[in-house]
């Protein structure tokens, strides 16, 4: 069975850094283009940023430009998310997002791993 697992959220002061990892399991992860995404209780989800299945191209929103990186070892099946001078307002549930075309979208969403970053 496909799955995708979040590691790497907690609690980090104003001005820190925290590195989330997404393994995947059960699926060609290669084919996979991936996705990290956000959620803050009672708002939408946030994509936050976008690697494509060679990691060649990258894509981030605004909000975290110049300050997250993603990244990701296709040998290890996984991707990351290196966030640095975390903010108050970046505290939300991570998720990522595996997708591909094959005739329709194929998707899949990891669990989500909370970020606090708060003093």
């Amino acid at each position: 069975q496909a799955q995708l697992v979040e590691s790497g959220g907690g609690l980090v002061q104003p001005g820190g850094s925290l590195t989330l990892s997404c393994t995947a399991s059960g699926l060609r992860f290669i084919t996979y283009d991936m996705y990290w995404y956000r959620q803050i209780p009672g708002k939408e989800r946030e994509l936050v940023a976008f690697i494509n299945n060679t990691g060649s191209n990258t894509n981030y929103a605004d909000s975290v430009k110049g300050r997250f990186t993603i990244s990701r070892d296709n040998a290890k099946n996984t991707v990351y998310l290196q966030m640095n001078n975390l903010k108050p307002e970046d505290t939300a549930v991570y998720y990522c997002n595996a997708r591909k075309w094959a005739g329709r979208y194929v998707q899949l969403w990891g669990q989500g791993t909370l970020v606090t970053v708060s003093s």
